[in-house]
């Protein structure tokens, strides 16, 4: 409930807007609600209006292009902070982290002069293969809303917009613009809504990104079901949505439901849909102004929230980039997200005063990772890779020696920007330019591209092959003589990308083989991978020490080094499962992803460890899994039931180990007799829990009523069945420590 103070701020805001709406010409509210050059809206200069400036993305505030172009402006004032992936962020587990990184982000948005940030990604991870993956948090909407919520606040902090996407349930690349994702309504809401949901009610997002795909028909940034219904008046949403780069198709579709500004891929602005064509209908009585009217009004609602206009204009923050305590914070958080997926015989730490010759082999620990991946890419200040990290680290007194060790084919440059060609056919026009063609060229070139795209990576395979036979014999003779060696491999940002999806889970390059050869050689080599999805480790049982890193930012190199020689505690954990092969993963065993046309969601909400739970299939490493070189022991669960609503639990958790760590306990709820089908267990709450050796502290954690309940679709509308419930408190879904039982009255 708003304050009094408040709500008549609110009053005073939505009369001036009103006024302003008065004011305006058809023309001028039909230029603000549409590009006016890539990455900006239309301004009315007239009446102090300004244009709205957006940037990509999640990791960073992207360069600067030249405004009817995709070719950067060739500035060498805009680089800035690479922050670690959504996927490196969530595997923190760390709430507080999240906050830091949405805070930094929006710092260094509003230093570069944007009004809003095209992030965080938050659509669920529904298939491994997903060539964005590395751009979104994780397979569980618990987790996700958990997360967001503390982020979107950091960004907004800095007068700057969050624009949470893809709204909604964006989680293919194969045919993107097209798809037509079938789901029934109980899946929608429990999995793929409840961290949009966050992100409008708890913390208040400014403006919403509308998805590229259909939903049971309808494209996302002209369904009135989802834009209408769902998210203004069911959620009460009053921001701006935003359509996604070239996400609105059809002109009277998009006018008459809460599609409020459309950005595109092409120079044509005012033959954007929402421009000269809206005119056209309206002229013709076919739209009523109202209707952009309501549009209007959302974005000078943004408009006064983030300051840049109304009374308190003179008082909007100015951000900051490449701030010194920017770097501070993605450091910590880099160092969190790691994941400590195996340790036998405690391989890890090293201790670097014992090494006094190391060898690290792999490619990817002298890969840098800002410059690609779509739209994701950075411009970074710098980027410290494993390698520098290491030598860093170590100083003089260790010899290191790199080994490439296997062989990646250089990446074929052009003149034209990716985004310029990812639309539409680019062929003989002005460098950077796109121009439109009709949905069914669209379609066919893109089913072109990728056949082209697939035969290049055949033919490629062949030219690894016969290159890895001399660098897979440099790096085991290498290995040979060397007090410890640490194999660096993983993913890059041509396997995957944003615009196609991987062809399987498997590492690229040859990696196995490489990797079963050294293992022959050394027992004890550290294995160690940066990537942004998951890959199948067909030799994890051979293995004593696995580390995986997402791409972690500007300072992976650093909290890589500090975590393999001890300095920091790994406590990242699996925001995902990992599987052990591609084949076990239930969009595998249905068919249903990366085909073109029409996907159906068949498993329901069977994703991610719902569903290897209920078919009790092992995955590699499961959700929620993370070591760290200490252990902690977990008792005393005790469960208070309040007035039957709600559930108080308390726990102790100790570390019984020689060194401070950190441990995510996780609260997972199995319903005992469900009414209705439901996963054999959920996430409903989870806590980092920091801790000296020998210390030990009392968790408190609270289920509310909503934790229990499930989407009944008869009703339309979530509710909780009286009845027992079995409270599952671990350090993974698969390693449960303490169980109990509660009673929902």
């Amino acid at each position: 409930m708003l304050k009094k103070s408040d709500q008549s701020n609110e009053k005073k805001r939505e009369k001036e807007i009103e006024k302003l709406v008065k004011k305006l010409t058809l023309d001028e509210k039909i230029a603000m609600i549409h590009g006016a050059s890539l990455f900006r809206s239309g301004a009315v200069e007239r009446l102090g209006i300004p244009a709205i400036e957006t940037s990509d993305g999640p990791m960073g505030v992207r360069a600067e292009f030249m405004d009817d172009r995709w070719i950067p402006a060739g500035n060498q004032d805009d680089m800035v902070s690479y922050l670690p992936s959504n996927s490196a962020l969530a595997s923190t587990w760390n709430t507080e982290l999240a906050h830091d990184m949405g805070y930094v982000l929006g710092a260094e948005a509003r230093g570069r002069g944007k009004d809003v940030i095209l992030a965080p990604g938050i659509n669920i991870k529904r298939d491994p293969r997903c060539g964005r993956n590395f751009e979104y948090m994780t397979e569980d909407p618990q987790l996700a809303a958990a997360l967001v919520v503390p982020f979107v606040k950091g960004v907004q902090e800095n007068d700057v917009a969050a624009c949470v996407k893809h709204f909604a349930a964006n989680m293919q690349e194969t045919d993107r613009m097209m798809v037509d994702e079938q789901i029934d309504e109980r899946t929608l809401y429990e999995l793929y809504l409840p961290a949009f949901k966050a992100a409008v009610q708890e913390a208040g997002t400014y403006s919403i990104m509308g998805a590229y795909n259909k939903i049971n028909g309808f494209h996302c940034c002209e369904n009135k079901k989802l834009l209408d219904e769902i998210l203004r008046k069911e959620w009460g949403f009053d921001g701006a949505v935003i359509s996604d780069w070239g996400g609105v198709h059809k002109t009277k579709e998009a006018a008459e439901c809460s599609m409020d500004l459309e950005m595109s891929v092409y120079p044509d602005f005012d033959e954007y849909r929402l421009a000269n064509p809206l005119k056209e209908l309206i002229q013709k009585g076919e739209v009523s102004v109202e209707m952009v009217d309501a549009k209007v009004k959302n974005l000078l609602r943004l408009m006064y929230r983030l300051k840049m206009i109304g009374p308190k204009k003179d008082d909007r923050k100015a951000g900051a980039y490449n701030a010194p305590k920017h770097r501070e914070m993605i450091l910590k958080t880099a160092q969190e997200s790691m994941i400590l997926l195996k340790n036998e015989k405690h391989a890890l730490p090293l201790h670097a005063k014992k090494i006094r010759k190391l060898v690290v082999i792999g490619a990817n620990a002298a890969k840098v990772h800002s410059n690609g991946g779509g739209s994701a890419e950075i411009k970074a200040l710098y980027e410290v890779c494993p390698l520098a990290g290491l030598k860093m680290y170590l100083g003089g007194n260790t010899e290191v020696k790199y080994v490439k060790g296997y062989y990646v084919p250089e990446e074929i440059q052009t003149e034209e920007n990716w985004q310029a060609t990812s639309l539409d056919e680019a062929e003989g026009l002005a460098v950077g330019q796109a121009v439109r063609t009709d949905e069914a060229g669209n379609q066919e070139r893109h089913r072109k591209g990728e056949e082209e795209r697939l035969a290049r990576m055949e033919k490629e395979k062949a030219e690894v092959h016969q290159k890895n036979e001399k660098l897979f014999a440099q790096a085991i003779e290498a290995a040979k003589d060397a007090d410890a060696v640490i194999f660096v491999g993983g993913m890059n940002h041509v396997i995957e990308c944003e615009g196609y999806d991987r062809s399987d889970m498997k590492l690229p390059y040859e990696q196995d083989l490489l990797i079963e050869q050294l293992l022959k050689v050394r027992k004890d080599v550290i294995l160690t991978f940066v990537g942004g999805s998951t890959v199948e480790m067909p030799w994890r049982d051979q293995a004593q020490a696995i580390l995986w890193s997402y791409y972690a930012g500007m300072e992976t190199g650093n909290a890589f080094a500090k975590i393999i020689f001890g300095e920091v505690n790994p406590s990242g954990k699996l925001a995902e499962t990992f599987p052990a092969k591609y084949e076990d993963c239930v969009t595998a065993k249905n068919g249903q992803f990366g085909v073109w046309g029409k996907v159906s969601l068949e498993e329901g909400l069977y994703c991610g460890y719902r569903y290897y739970d209920r078919q009790h299939i092992a995955p590699a490493f499961c959700f929620g899994h993370g070591l760290s070189y200490t252990d902690f022991e977990y008792s005393g669960l005790t469960l208070k039931s309040e007035k039957g609503k709600s559930v108080k639990l308390t726990f102790s958790v100790k570390n019984v180990g020689k060194c401070a760590g950190a441990e995510t306990v996780q609260v997972y709820i199995a319903p005992i007799a469900a009414k209705t089908d439901r996963p054999d267990k959920e996430l409903k709450a989870f806590a980092k829990v920091e801790l000296g050796a020998g210390r030990s502290k009392k968790v408190s954690l609270t289920l509310k009523q909503e934790d229990f309940a499930y989407f009944d679709e008869s009703l339309h509308k979530f509710i909780a069945d009286a009845g027992d419930y079995e409270i599952l408190v671990g350090a993974s879904s698969e390693d449960i420590r303490l169980r109990g039982i509660a009673t929902l009255s």
